[in-house]
């Protein structure tokens, strides 16, 4: 696929772009190059190749799912100005 003037024209007037006709041309050749190394990956055999989620084949070193934290719940409702069964109140804001 290759873009001519008049398709990058319309596509810099939907992007809401202002381009002189030399960046016009410039545009499209940067365009068609792009497009042109998308045909080249295309092109690769990738038969019986398997998707990867991640370039690098490499695991995550996660930490044991625990507590860490001491509850401090009672404290935190101790000092809030306004408190019922367990929840925090504050004003009403709409009406």
């Amino acid at each position: 696929m290759s873009l001519n003037p008049d398709e990058v024209r319309r596509i810099t007037r939907l992007a809401r772009i202002e381009l002189s006709p030399a960046e016009v041309e410039q545009t499209m050749d940067q365009l068609n190059a792009v497009f042109g190394l998308i045909e080249q990956l295309k092109a690769a055999d990738t038969i019986g190749i398997q998707p990867m989620a991640h370039a690098v084949d490499v695991s995550q070193r996660l930490r044991e799912d625990r507590v860490t934290e001491t509850d401090r719940h009672i404290d935190f409702q101790k000092i809030a100005p306004d408190t019922e069964a367990g929840l925090y109140l504050v004003p009403k804001v709409i009406e």
